[in-house]
């Protein structure tokens, strides 16, 4: 399923070199600047988008500013962390910790790392390091399982009026709150984590 999904991102965004709108049509970016939205969602479904779970945080070349992910090193500590180097509020690897100092246990009562694939063992997938989906153009030197790449243009993410509105949330899911308080939420399994703008 995965190399079917990411063959047809990749088809879309290297014939189209245009806007991905994905579970619609129509999308929640204004008409007006529909020309700078890469991807976006189709509004009033209250879902997100899930961030990739690391079972080893990435680090060295090829690692870019922007990278987010659910760090889930240690699963029974697991946060949404994003990649800033630089920044004051990163540690020293360049890690901003999303989840602000909330931890969430991946393998209890739920086992979602169970549900992910092996890394090791006889029963291990071996992922190709080099696989991604590119929108936006067809090659890139970041490394991702989706790489947005523009200098000119960006996603808009899911929006949802209230994060009580998304039903059973998975860890890592981040949305848009376009309700009262405009802030992106991020899920890291155990609680909502809310970051104004």
């Amino acid at each position: 399923m995965k190399k079917l999904i990411i063959a047809s991102l990749t088809l879309v965004s290297s014939v189209a070199f245009s806007q991905v709108i994905i579970g619609g049509t129509t999308g929640t970016a204004p008409a007006a600047k529909k020309a700078a939205v890469l991807l976006e969602f189709e509004a009033g479904q209250n879902k997100g988008i899930i961030l990739p779970y690391t079972r080893t945080l990435p680090s060295g070349t090829g690692l870019e500013g922007g990278t987010i992910l659910l760090d889930a090193s240690d699963a029974t500590k697991a946060k949404v962390k994003y990649y800033a180097p630089g920044n004051a509020k990163a540690d020293a690897n360049g890690w901003i910790d999303l989840s602000s100092g909330n931890e969430a246990n991946l393998t209890a009562p739920t086992d979602y790392m169970a549900k992910q694939p092996l890394s090791t063992g006889a029963n291990a997938v071996v992922e190709d390091a080099n696989a991604k989906a590119i929108i936006g153009a067809s090659t890139t030197s970041a490394k991702g399982v989706l790489v947005l790449e523009s200098t000119t243009k960006a996603m808009v993410l899911p929006q949802v009026a209230s994060t009580d509105d998304v039903k059973d949330p998975a860890p890592g899911m981040m949305v848009y709150l376009n309700g009262t308080n405009k802030r992106l939420a991020v899920f890291n399994g155990a609680k909502w984590t809310y970051w104004a703008p």
